[in-house]
Order: structure tokens, then sequence, then C-alpha cells
């Protein structure tokens, strides 16, 4: 059985970096009828965030990456941790180290002058026909691995193939701190170990850790996972993304008026495909996805193939599913009565939920000031009559209102018997109706208005005489 897991630090917010790491594994997991597990690595109390970790949650509850079983809290785990730390010590596997920190500052220093990798010496570290110095006074200890000293360590990474580090790549490396807190390396394998992770995706940076962890299942007897690093989400030039470029809060997409399903696509997206396939449901990423699959290369973040996923998801969402989008937005078009209408008409042009509720906010509310480059390219000193006129027209003509045909049939015949052009009639018609000429179709916005609210807001604009003062 396929068991994965997602492993944040609750120390900042989620970006879509790890949100990507999550689907992938995720998907995998369940993909294969598996388990995918959250765990919480908060081991590092004086860095950890609750609003963070509250986001994390938040965040995966959005795009509905359910988890299995409990979340598992690393900072809970601490006896298990030190029970397996006793094995190790026990076992000759890993041993204590007095060596201080001034000592240590010393070795580092001198490996730097004779350009050496910085690295600890094993000078604690027992051995046959070794005697180890005198134990000095005050010094609490931390806890090494025995790590190899010949050879190599080598692992199949599912992306990159198969990896060969020189045992010199690592050092005996502390696997708990002289208060007797363990290391990230350390809880990471113990848990991945626990839970019976039979894969883990990560992200590239990862990479170095992994030689280190197989030094730990190795020390324990233990088979590792399955080890897949994804390559990094770069900006447009290749560069790493920063928050402008887009790595920010997951849930500052859903704050932008981003849909979760067009995020979830989009990331999917970026580090692997299916032939030119652009769009993908869940249900498409649960038949396809292989992180085998995963490039080896990098990826680049394009802000404008999310905008247009985003367009595709709001146009195909159905009526029901955007008016609870836009409550988040503190727009409520629940008793609407052209509700339908005007969603229908909206939803074609919007590229987020917050152009969406733009949108429609143009057309229900009446306008508060009239667009000034509009008025002063398309007013002109025939516009009040034409308009009063039309609007005579419509007094007449109230029944029409009931479909947009029959208001096309009675003003297209109007136009011709005054020798207008369509911007003269109906440029005058959408700045009054909405105070701006990049609304929709006016016999759209005719029809969703009804007659009573198109007499009051062209009345209105011929009295203010398109006036903002």
């Amino acid at each position: 059985m396929v068991v994965t897991r997602f492993a944040p630090s609750p120390t900042g917010y989620l970006h879509i970096g790890g949100l990507r790491t999550a689907l992938y594994s995720y998907l995998w997991a369940r993909r294969n009828g598996g388990v995918f597990r959250l765990r919480i690595e908060d081991t590092d109390l004086e860095r950890n965030s609750q609003e963070a970790l509250n986001a994390i949650i938040e965040a995966f509850n959005w795009v509905g990456l359910s988890y299995d079983g409990e979340v598992e809290y690393q900072s809970k785990r601490t006896e298990i941790y030190k029970e397996y730390i006793n094995k190790l010590l026990e076992s000759g596997n890993a041993y204590k180290c007095y060596m201080s920190k001034e000592e240590l500052d010393e070795l580092r220093a001198k490996q730097e002058v004779a350009k050496q990798t910085p690295r600890y010496d094993g000078t604690w570290r027992p051995e046959d026909g070794k005697t180890l110095a005198e134990i000095p006074a005050g010094i609490e200890p931390v806890i090494r691995i025995k790590a190899p000293t010949t050879g190599t360590i080598e692992f199949v990474d599912g992306v990159k193939g198969d990896m060969k580090f020189d045992a010199s790549f690592v050092d005996d490396f502390v696997i708990a701190r002289s208060n007797g807190m363990p290391t990230y390396n350390f809880v990471v394998t113990i848990d991945d170990m626990l839970m019976n992770m039979t894969d883990v995706i990560r992200g590239d940076d990862h990479l170095s850790n992994t030689p280190k962890q197989i030094v730990i299942y190795n020390a324990l007897g233990v088979k590792h996972p399955n080890f897949y690093h994804v390559p990094m989400i770069n900006n447009p030039e290749g560069k790493k993304l920063s928050k402008r470029d887009g790595a920010m809060d997951v849930m500052d997409y859903k704050r932008e008026g981003y849909l979760p399903e067009a995020l979830l696509n989009f990331l999917v997206r970026l580090g692997w495909s299916n032939k030119d396939q652009e769009i993908f449901s869940m249900e498409d990423m649960l038949n396809l996805f292989d992180p085998k699959n995963i490039n080896k290369s990098a990826s680049a973040y394009n802000a404008e193939k999310l905008l247009w996923l985003n367009s595709e998801y709001i146009k195909n969402s159905s009526n029901n599913r955007l008016i609870e989008e836009l409550k988040f937005f503190d727009l409520d078009l629940s008793d609407y009565s052209k509700k339908e209408e005007v969603l229908n008409l909206s939803k074609q042009r919007a590229n987020t939920v917050v152009e969406l509720k733009k949108s429609i906010e143009d057309i229900i509310n009446a306008p508060e000031s009239y667009d000034e480059s509009g008025v002063n390219k398309f007013i002109k000193e025939d516009s009040a009559d034409i308009l009063k006129e039309y609007l005579e027209l419509l007094r007449n003509n109230q029944d029409k209102f009931s479909n947009i045909e029959d208001l096309e049939n009675i003003t297209k015949p109007f136009i011709s018997e005054k020798g207008l052009k369509f911007p003269q009639i109906f440029q005058p018609i959408r700045i009054s109706l909405t105070g701006g000429t990049q609304a929709p179709s006016v016999y759209d916005i005719l029809f969703i208005l009804g007659f009573d609210e198109v007499e009051r807001r062209i009345i209105l604009a011929l009295e203010k005489n398109f006036k903002n003062s």
C-alpha cells in the first residue's frame, strides 16, 4: 500500500511550492488507494507560529486535500525520538560528543583556512584501538550518528534517477542537541519509518538531506522509502520565485479571487504533464498522475496561465457555486431576482471572482460617478436628446423587457430611423446605466435591470449632465 505525507513547518505561511508537493503526494496515495498523512514539523519551538499552523490547515480545507487520520505533531513525539536515540547509543551506531562550541568553531576555522569542507573530525567517535579523552566537566554532550567513512551512499530517485554520494559527503552529524532535543533529519526519519511511509515526494532542496536520512535508516536496520525530489518553481526569468512573482500565502490566492480547482490544476502542470492537455479535473489528475513522470528540470511560474485557467473554471462553475464564492467577497445574490441572468453574463468576462464581483456590481448597483474620459469621448451635444427619445421609446414598450430579442427589435429600427451609429446611442446608455464604457451588451443590461431601474438611472444621468459634482 502506498503511504505518502506532507510535512510542513509552522514557521511561515504555506506557499504554492509546498501546496504542489502536497498535491503530488495526495494524488499518488489516492490513485493507489493508499494513505495520505499530514504531519506538522513543529520542533523549532522558538519559530513556531500558531497563526501559520492555522493557515496550513485552512489552506488544506480550502483546496480540498483530505488527509487520513489525525494531524501528527512532532512536538508531541519527543519521548519517541529519545527512545530511538537510546537504541542507537546502545547499538553503538551513535555516540556522545563532548566537543565544546569553542573547539568546534576552532576546527571549522582551520578547515576553512585549508580550503576543506567543514566537517566534524570524529574526535569523540569510539573506534577499536582508540582511546578517548577524559570526559570534560560542565559539557553537556550532543549525540552524533556514526556515519560510514568509506564507500558511497546510493539510492534511486524517482525523478532524478540513480544518485550516488561519496561517504565523505556525510560526517558524524548531530542527531540530538545538548539539551536533548532531536534534530530535523533524525525526527523526519523516525516519523517516516514509524508512519510506514513508502514514498516521500518533496522539493529538491531536500536532496542533500537524503544521504543523512539513509545513514539513519541503515543504522536502524530499516529499509528507506522511495524518494522523489521535485525541481523547484522559478519565476519567468528562471530565478527563485519571490512573493511578487506568486510565492505568497496559499490563502492569498483565495483572497485574490482564484478558485481552488484552478490553482490545483495550475500547480499539477508546474512540473508534470500529460501530452498537451491543459485542463485537469481532480478525476483526471487521480487517473493520470505518476511521480515518475515529473519533469527533471525546474518549471516557470506563469501568472497569465493561472488567470486563464481560473477564467475557464469560473465560466464552467454552476451559478449556485459562484453565489457561494461571492459571499466571501461580501456580495450575496441569493435573493436577487435576476441572479441567473447577471451571473451568466458576468462570468463569461471574469478572470477572478474579484473581477466577477465588480462586473456584477457595475450592473446591479446604480453608478455613483461617471467615467470622465468616457463622458468626454462619447457624450456630445445631441446625446441628451437621443437618450430622452430612446427613453420615451422604452416607456412605450415596457412589455419588451421580458427578453433580450424584443429589446433588440425595438432598438435597431430606432437607430436606423435616427441615422445613428452604434456608439452614439449605446455608449451614452452604458455610461448612464453603469458609469463606464466597458460593461457588457446594452441589451443584456437593459434586460437585467428592467424598465423602472433603467428609467431611474437615465433620468439621473441627464439631471446631473453626467457630472460627478
